[in-house]
């Protein structure tokens, strides 16, 4: 009995032990590719100098602690500051003083052009790179690009090591990937993770389909690059999504191919251009889509044609779907301006598109996208009740109309009670365009169209809001 215990011992763990060993085999070793890279990665520290009053605060009644971890990272960003973040940078009388930040970025080049992010060298007087050999060098910005957040750096030396550069398209979500950067100032930090998703959208980076990845990034890790298993450079770490400033598991990298076409642009012309339609879009909901009697929600929904513009040019119209951009399908509206972006400008692009239910191929010229774009805001206006959905209107006066840039007529909301209207996310100071595929001219076409809405039915609404346009799907209960 006893030997049978002992021989059931032993097989667990013999089993255990090659179990653990092949689990570890799938793992992969991400040492040779850290020894191969790690040279080719730099630390960036920049300088400004502000007024003390733009220097950064500690929040209200938050002390810096003493002896923490932390204490010199504080001291690093906020400066001597007293009890409850208050007092003078520098030497405390409130003189101008030098502000610092850390980044990362990475050779490109072995006569010395480094890519990092735009945030991380933007308003500095002195940029500094350090290499692993402790060498460091004042860099010059070739050029910089907020869109993007892509910044292009030069330094004074010859024979650098440099990245490899691989193709973010052959990049599958599951796959593992690494970064490598100075979080916190701690130099050549490496950290691995997973491609979580491709292609994000984020809000105010319309022009970077992002990769997603669970990879530890952090402050300093910015403009650090990121590997795949190959050794080969697949994007730029750029953002974290965080409610505590720190980690949560949600890091973007800019794709390295989007990278490298702004900082070939930055290199030899100085700048970005980028393609342009000239159009508002949104995402098509599955109320909309019913509206428009499509059998799924897809597409980007054109809500504004901007004066003067491709678009406008080519014939497209505000309630067009735009489904495929030059035989690339566009799922959701987060797809097209990528696409777009990196057209040539002057080449002719097919666009197929959804108007009132029949497919349509336009060919359009492909314009450059402009720096800004204005933005209007509503005047207080008079009122008119719908009851039906629960809102007061307005007609437009001659002087609205110039100052929300408004080349047609429509309706200016005043008030917005509980009801349809609400629901449908129509808010005080909008201005209803269009109804049931109808321009609305004044306040009483507006309640004529409004009476012969079906009951239970979505429709579309077209609205303008602090500039820009959407639709929105309204559904009259009665």
């Amino acid at each position: 009995m006893q030997h049978r215990f002992r021989f059931a011992v032993c097989l667990y763990l013999g089993l255990s032990a090659l179990l653990t060993r092949a689990y570890a085999a799938e793992l992969p070793d991400f040492t040779a590719l850290v020894e191969k890279n790690n040279t080719a990665v730099v630390n960036i520290s920049t300088s400004q100098k502000v007024a003390a009053s733009e220097r950064p605060q500690l929040p209200e009644g938050i002390e810096i602690p003493e002896g923490t971890p932390f204490d010199d990272f504080f001291r690093h960003y906020f400066g001597e500051q007293g009890p409850g973040g208050q007092g003078g940078p520098g030497d405390g009388n409130g003189q101008p003083s030098e502000v610092q930040s850390l980044g990362s970025g990475f050779i490109i080049s072995a006569d010395g052009y480094v890519i990092t992010n735009h945030h991380v060298v933007k308003d500095a007087d002195e940029i500094v790179v350090r290499l692993q050999d402790r060498r460091e060098l004042v860099a010059k910005v070739v050029g910089s690009d907020k869109r993007s957040d892509i910044a292009l750096l030069k330094i004074d030396a010859s024979n650098l090591p440099v990245v490899k550069l691989g193709s973010p398209e052959n990049l599958k979500v599951g796959s593992w990937v690494l970064a490598i950067g100075s979080p916190f100032g701690f130099d050549h930090s490496v950290t691995a993770g997973i491609v979580s998703a491709k292609g994000r959208s984020l809000p105010s980076d319309n022009y970077v389909p992002f990769i997603q990845t669970d990879v530890a990034i952090n402050p300093g890790n910015s403009g650090g690059p990121l590997f795949n298993l190959d050794g080969e450079v697949v994007g730029v770490n750029s953002q974290i999504y965080s409610r505590t400033g720190g980690f949560m598991g949600l890091s973007f990298a800019i794709p390295i191919d989007v990278a490298i076409k702004v900082a070939d642009q930055l290199k030899t012309q100085g700048r970005v251009s980028r393609g342009w339609l000239g159009v508002q879009i949104q995402d098509v909901t599955r109320e909309l889509a019913e509206s428009f009697g499509m059998k799924k929600p897809q597409g980007a929904l054109v809500s504004k044609i901007l004066p003067k513009s491709p678009a406008e040019a080519a014939g497209i119209q505000v309630g067009d779907i735009i489904i495929e951009f030059n035989k690339r399908e566009v799922d959701t509206s987060a797809s097209l301006p990528p696409i777009v972006g990196a057209t040539k400008i002057g080449e002719s692009a097919s666009v197929k598109l959804l108007r009132q239910g029949n497919v349509k191929e336009v060919e359009i010229k492909i314009g450059a996208l402009p720096d800004e774009e204005p933005v209007a805001s509503a005047a207080e206006p008079g009122t008119h009740d719908v009851d039906r959905l629960g809102l007061s209107i307005a007609n437009l006066t001659a002087e609205q109309k110039e100052q929300l840039e408004l080349e047609q007529n429509g309706v200016l909301v005043h008030d917005v009670k509980p009801g349809p209207a609400y629901d449908a996310g129509i808010r005080r100071g909008d201005v209803i365009l269009r109804l049931q595929d109808q321009a609305i001219k004044d306040a009483a076409q507006f309640e004529s169209v409004v009476k012969s809405l079906p009951k239970g039915k979505s429709t579309a609404v077209l609205v303008q809001r602090r500039g820009g346009t959407l639709f929105l799907a309204l559904k009259p209960k009665d």
